[in-house]
């Protein structure tokens, strides 16, 4: 079939890249020159993503063997190893690469008087780590999409370790930036060599080395279904799902992620929360499930198990934190449990609960690690233990902290709130234990999110260190309140009228449901026919 190439997909990729060289290249010249050309790329982003989301049709055709592509994108590169420059956009990559341009917005507003240093290098990794996330979300040659995965990584790194808040020496950044590294480079090379698995399988089936998406859904779905080579998928899933799960992170493989959000720039922080750990979410969504459907039907109970591990132990190290940043990221593990019960719930509804709960906590958690850099410019700390009364101290700052903590842990009318609520309606059937677990972690939720507003707002300053403070503290400024209040309107929006986003995702999905389900309905029947069976020589 001809492909009629859509030149807005490879745009999406080549704006960031060229506009954070384009940073680099003037930081001689002028210092705030980066800054204006790193807004107008990412707003360039978003304008061609709402282009593309006008201009996209998105329906779902019953029994379709691959997603219904939106626009795609081409190109021969290496064609002796079967590699093509091959993107394309259906409603699920469509509304990630959004949330992704957004918060690249926001993320070079929070940083416009944070970053007083080499700020033209900063805005080529801030730029550069956004292009490559892009990238994940638009590749789907499996070769290119994993050139985007691990290029993502080198940027991020840079933005820790050179422009995060050190410890003694300025160990501390380093630390966890080379942290960060070794994780997410381990997991990288184990979920290489699922795809390589799956090449040279594919190689052995069909006699063609390819690594096309729709060549190695065939060959994966081959392998599953086939009871001698279910071991061989069952590993391959395994290796895709250690590659995503690092990520994501999902307890124990979480280690890295208190660090870097501790140590990362306000902008790092941005990227990490808001859109990093949410291509590990997608990673599962687009490979595992549809290329693995039995083997992760098998694998769902430990899956969620994990998952549950983890939603219970972010909020109890939640509790434990006295620093604002680590708090905050305690808890994205403790919600990326939820990721989990949604995927291998494998419905529907689970699926469009995930769409809604990945944007929300992307501006959610996005606003609060944004908040926690003003916190720090003004007060010169993120301990809470050095905090108190600053209701009366601010106008501002103390309305949208309680707005956005009251949607991080869940309350009606703002989006996180539709996304849960999705998820545990859709999960109950299926997890009825599992399902009342997790509903009843998300009390644990509302209970970090009091004790970060009590100790931050309420109470009396600490007279140790409001002696730092100047006197009258400066209350939020122009550019900061427009951001805040664009997360603000988004996490409305998606509570009161998802609609918008749900109608854009749903053909994904549907054709996500479709592929999983009746494949777990042939595993329960043909366990319950052998059942019968052993009844029956009994």
């Amino acid at each position: 079939m001809e492909i009629t190439n859509n030149w807005f997909l490879p745009a999406l990729i080549l704006v960031p890249f060229i506009a954070g060289f384009a940073c680099w290249l003037v930081d001689k010249i002028d210092q705030h020159l980066p800054r204006y050309i790193a807004l107008a790329g990412m707003l360039v982003t978003l304008v061609i993503t709402i282009a593309l989301w006008q201009s996209g049709t998105y329906t779902y055709e019953l029994g379709a063997p691959t997603p219904t592509w939106s626009a795609e994108f081409m190109v021969p590169w290496i064609q002796t190893l079967g590699i093509n420059i091959h993107l394309a956009v259906d409603g699920l990559s469509l509304l990630m690469v959004g949330l992704t341009a957004l918060l690249g917005v926001l993320a070079v507003g929070c940083s416009w008087g944070e970053i007083q240093k080499n700020v033209g290098f900063f805005h080529l990794n801030l730029l550069w780590s956004l292009g490559g996330v892009i990238g994940v979300f638009l590749a789907i040659d499996m070769f290119m999409f994993f050139f985007f995965w691990e290029m993502m990584l080198v940027p991020i790194y840079f933005l820790i370790a050179l422009w995060g808040h050190s410890g003694a020496n300025g160990k501390s950044r380093v630390y966890a930036a080379t942290k960060f590294f070794i994780y997410t480079q381990v997991a990288g090379l184990i979920m290489l060599i699922g795809i390589l698995g799956l090449v040279i399988y594919g190689y052995l089936m069909t006699q063609t080395i390819s690594f096309s998406y729709n060549h190695l859904l065939a060959v994966a779905n081959a392998l599953d279904a086939n009871a001698q080579t279910a071991t061989i998928a069952y590993g391959f899933m395994i290796c895709l799902f250690i590659g995503f799960a690092v990520k994501l992170p999902v307890f124990p493989l979480h280690g890295w992620l208190p660090d870097a959000h501790a140590q990362a720039p306000t902008a790092g922080s941005v990227d990490l929360a808001g859109i990093l750990i949410k291509t590990a979410a997608y990673g599962l969504l687009r490979f595992v499930i549809p290329f693995f459907p039995v083997a992760s039907a098998q694998f769902a109970d430990i899956a969620i198990i994990f998952g549950l591990i983890g939603i219970f132990y972010g909020a109890w190290c939640a509790f434990q934190q006295t620093d604002m940043k680590r708090l905050l990221a305690y808890t994205s593990i403790s919600h990326m449990g939820f990721v989990l019960l949604a995927i291998y719930a494998g419905n529907i509804l689970t699926f469009q609960g995930l769409m809604i709960m990945m944007l929300a906590h992307g501006l959610s958690s996005a606003a609060l690690f944004i908040m926690c850099g003003q916190v720090y410019e003004r007060l010169h700390t993120r301990d809470l233990r050095l905090m108190g009364g600053l209701r009366s101290q601010f106008q501002y700052l103390p309305f949208f902290l309680m707005f956005f903590v009251s949607a991080l842990v869940g309350i009606p009318g703002l989006g996180n709130f539709i996304g849960e609520f999705l998820i545990l309606m859709g999960s109950f059937g299926k997890f009825p234990a599992f399902t009342i677990l997790a509903a009843v972690s998300l009390v644990f939720a509302g209970l970090y999110g009091l004790i970060l507003i009590h100790k931050a707002l309420f109470g009396a300053p600490n007279e140790e260190q409001k002696q730092h403070y100047t006197s009258p503290l400066k209350d939020l400024n122009a550019r900061e309140v427009v951001i805040l209040l664009i997360c603000a309107f988004g996490l409305l929006w998606l509570g009161l009228y998802p609609q918008t986003f749900l109608d854009v995702s749903n053909s994904s999905m549907a054709w996500l449901a479709n592929s999983y389900i009746p494949v777990q309905e042939v595993v329960d029947a043909t366990q319950q026919v052998v059942s019968q069976q052993n009844v029956e020589i009994q």
